[in-house]
């Protein structure tokens, strides 16, 4: 773990006006700033999505919807759109950027990455072929000449993803700057790289710096290991949670393919300016595994500029702490000048048993809570393949910073952190919740949707709620739509991927559901109502969340985007 500086970069915007106060002038300024007010309006207005589910906390509220109602979201109002065709699956989440200028006109552009190494712009409001596409894989952009997306197959030895791998985290994008940070991995002969890469938002090109090969070599006799030194697996490693940007670094995490070894968990940080190497982070150096999989989620963050991250299964330290090896552990990583430093962490007590099983506390991912009231204002919620809801003070994670009190049982006990629900509570986990309104959503492989009241600061599960709709491997990620809480505003949606494919029952279509995030039993839409398939997706890709936004849904999946909104009136064009 080290190194280098992170610079802080912010800038203040001034709005000054002077006004003049004249009598006969009075009637007209008023008219003049009301109308110079509504023009401006749709502008501010605009809501952008430019992370993995929603911000860096991982809440996946949109509260700024204001087209969408729980009264207008019915088979006779809303459907499917169109469709944006693209090569290779999209696993990472669809993000959306309004009035970005491409070729001389404003759109609201849509951000999509696919396994077959393509990074596109959509015009995010109408039918058409891309406003411009990249392949990461071309010389314009970093690759040598023949390299490719990998066949999963044969190189990886995994058939969990097919039949191609190249760009499987969700992008992170700088509005400021006008850059989408990719991660992307490739081919050539028997070499393998993976690149992060700096695209300009209005066309595609790569900016300065980047690209940037990741790699790095850390002290560690763990698996792989050469000599002391542990050096990063190309082939074996694989970039799965949703890149963060924070205060001008960009963090970067990985796992493997299945469970194909050796590999570790490994976070890179990078300063965004200047694509430098800040710091590395490696879960198990002296031991093996404890990949950094979340499911796509996010690497979340707080105010503080801490990072909560959760791993898998692998090695753990029980002799020292803090622990060196910290296999299925949930991390609070200090960030302070581009150094990533483990500040905390906490462990569960059935740790041996999760690892045994195959029940990984990190197949789900972080969800950092706003301030709450009460005594905790700062918490998190977490869970794994074992279905238990772990609550953690963020301030201090473990009582007397125990970090971990080991059992012989597995049986979840851990009376250190806030809370924890019963196993199994709302299934097993690859996914993750979403917030909104004090009420925390869950929608695990196997269970229903359950909705959890957050009282006083924290989850109440003496009252969970659950629907009847069950949802089967791997369950879904909920994203909340809203007009701040206002009656009749907040939806909750979620992509039923159950049919993804191989290994799965598939492939067949994704399932788009919409219900009332106030009354969780009340559905409001799916895309399976309609006669005729008229609002069928595209075959489901695993783990896929909507991108919810400016009145409009987009559906990642095999072969194309779907977008779902508001149909034109019978009768009228659209």
């Amino acid at each position: 773990m080290y190194q280098v500086r992170a610079n802080r970069h912010h800038s203040l915007v001034r709005l000054t006006q002077r006004t003049r106060v004249l009598t006969q002038w009075l009637n007209l300024s008023c008219l003049l700033a009301g109308l110079l007010l509504m023009a401006a309006l749709p502008s501010f207005a605009q809501t952008s999505v430019l992370t993995q589910h929603n911000d860096v906390g991982r809440t996946g509220q949109n509260t700024s919807e204001t087209i969408l109602t729980t009264s207008n979201v019915n088979s006779s109002q809303f459907g499917r759109l169109f469709t944006l065709p693209v090569k290779g699956q999209i696993y990472a989440q669809p993000l959306y950027v309004p009035n970005v200028t491409i070729n001389g006109a404003a759109h609201n552009v849509l951000i999509v990455v696919t396994e077959r190494e393509f990074v596109y712009a959509f015009d995010a409001d109408q039918q058409g072929a891309a406003l411009w596409q990249a392949s990461m894989v071309d010389t314009a952009h970093g690759a040598a000449k023949n390299e490719h997306a990998l066949l999963s197959s044969k190189t990886t030895g995994c058939t969990d993803m097919q039949p191609y791998i190249g760009i499987t985290s969700t992008p992170v994008i700088d509005p400021n700057s006008g850059t989408i940070y990719v991660e992307a991995k490739s081919q050539k002969g028997s070499n393998f790289f993976h690149r992060l890469h700096a695209l300009d938002l209005a066309t595609g090109n790569e900016k300065a710096p980047g690209p940037v090969v990741i790699t790095a070599t850390v002290s560690g006799t763990g698996d792989g290991s050469q000599g002391g030194q542990l050096t990063f697996d190309d082939l074996r490693q694989l970039s799965r949670p949703g890149l963060l940007l924070l205060n001008g670094s960009i963090y970067v995490a990985y796992a493997s393919h299945c469970d194909s070894g050796p590999y570790h968990g490994w976070m890179f940080a990078y300063d965004a300016a200047t694509f430098t190497q800040q710091s590395v982070f490696v879960t198990t150096p002296n031991g093996g595994l404890g990949g950094f999989w979340m499911s796509g989620s996010g690497v979340a963050a707080d105010a503080g500029s801490s990072i909560y991250i959760s791993s898998g299964n692998g090695s753990f330290d029980t002799q020292h702490v803090p622990a060196t090896e910290l296999g299925d552990t949930i991390m609070k990583l200090g960030t302070t000048n581009g150094d990533l430093s483990l500040l905390d962490y906490f462990t569960p007590s059935d740790q041996a048993c999760l690892s045994n099983e195959d029940a990984d506390l990190g197949s789900g991912g972080v969800l950092v809570l706003p301030d709450q009231p009460g005594t905790y204002p700062h918490i998190l919620v977490a869970s794994g393949k074992e279905g238990a809801i772990y609550v953690v003070n963020r301030d201090q994670m473990t009582a007397g910073n125990q970090h971990y009190e080991g059992r012989n049982s597995c049986q979840t006990d851990d009376p250190q952190i806030l809370e924890e629900s019963a196993s199994g509570a709302i299934g097993g986990t690859w996914s993750m919740p979403a917030y909104w309104n004090s009420t925390l959503y869950f929608w695990g492989a196997g269970d229903r949707l359950k909705s959890i009241p957050v009282v006083n600061g924290l989850p109440d599960f003496t009252h969970i709620t659950a629907n009847s709709t069950t949802i089967q491997f791997p369950g879904a990620t909920p994203s909340i739509s809203s007009n701040g809480n206002t009656v009749g505003s907040a939806i909750l949606w979620a992509i039923d991927s159950s049919n993804y494919g191989s290994p799965g029952p598939g492939p067949g279509p994704a399932v788009l559901h919409a219900f009332d995030a106030t009354n969780i039993s009340k559905e409001l839409w799916n895309s399976t109502q309609a006669k005729h398939n008229r609002d069928r997706a595209g075959n489901a890709v695993k783990f896929s969340v909507p991108t919810v936004v400016n009145g409009k849904v987009y559906v990642g999946t095999s072969t194309v985007v779907d977008v779902y909104g508001l149909l034109a009136p019978v009768g009228a064009t659209r």
